[in-house]
């Protein structure tokens, strides 16, 4: 699995596919800055396993909204709002949520 170190340790979780080093507590929890996961370096020519059909499975394990990017694809986060800028394919897996009024 590719890892690109960087942008993952800034997520809440990084996913058990991603970790390389397990602290003695176990678990794939990271910096938390953001509050999205990300799936790093989709369809790269040296990562066969990197597809976007890895990242979905990746991301049904992530409890919260995730990214699939690849190398042409970048987030930007300033005061909270998320933009995506691409020249080329990324995915939002954002799991659902029930909102409801009491």
């Amino acid at each position: 699995m590719g890892l690109s170190a960087g942008s993952m340790v800034m997520t809440p979780r990084i996913g058990e596919d991603f970790v390389g080093w397990k602290p003695p507590g176990g678990g794939d929890s990271a910096l938390g800055i953001v509050d999205f996961s990300i799936f790093p370096h989709v369809d790269h020519e040296d990562l066969p396993e990197n597809t976007m059909a890895h990242a979905e499975r990746w991301a049904a394990g992530i409890p919260g909204p995730a990214y699939a990017i690849d190398d042409g694809t970048a987030i930007s986060v300033v005061d909270g709002t998320v933009d995506v800028v691409s020249e080329g394919h990324w995915k939002l897996f954002a799991p659902e949520r029930l909102d409801r009024e009491s």
